[in-house]
């Protein structure tokens, strides 16, 4: 499993909007075609302001693309996230590999006390 975390910073004042034009307009469709989304946050203290970080899980590199080629193709999630152009000032993404103890996509997960319970999507 890979895990790619994908983050933005938003201009001043314009988290908000990022996060409803999203959830009314491409959170549907991403998880239709991108299957494993793991979550969404927004910063509040420290670090980079009016940044919103966006996680999703897959088997490996060649998952990811066929199922992101597959999302770039859809007309209707192209139209409703092209006005999140407008929100953002800068993007990052980067791709995470589970360490092998890692509760979420590890080869031998950490079930002790405190670990996350998860149930495998892929």
């Amino acid at each position: 499993m890979i895990i790619e975390e994908r983050s933005y910073v938003c201009y001043p004042g314009k988290t908000t909007d990022f996060l409803q034009i999203y959830q009314d307009g491409c959170l549907e469709i991403q998880t239709q075609i991108l299957g494993c989304f793991i979550g969404m946050w927004e910063t509040d203290i420290g670090g980079e302001l009016s940044e919103v970080v966006h996680m999703w899980g897959y088997k490996n590199m060649q998952d990811r693309d066929r199922r992101r080629a597959r999302l770039f193709k859809n007309k209707t999630f192209i139209a409703n996230a092209t006005p999140l152009l407008e929100c953002i000032m800068t993007m990052k993404n980067r791709i995470l590999l589970p360490a092998s103890f890692s509760p979420l996509g590890g080869s031998k997960p950490y079930k002790g006390e405190g670990a996350l319970r998860v149930k495998n999507q892929l």
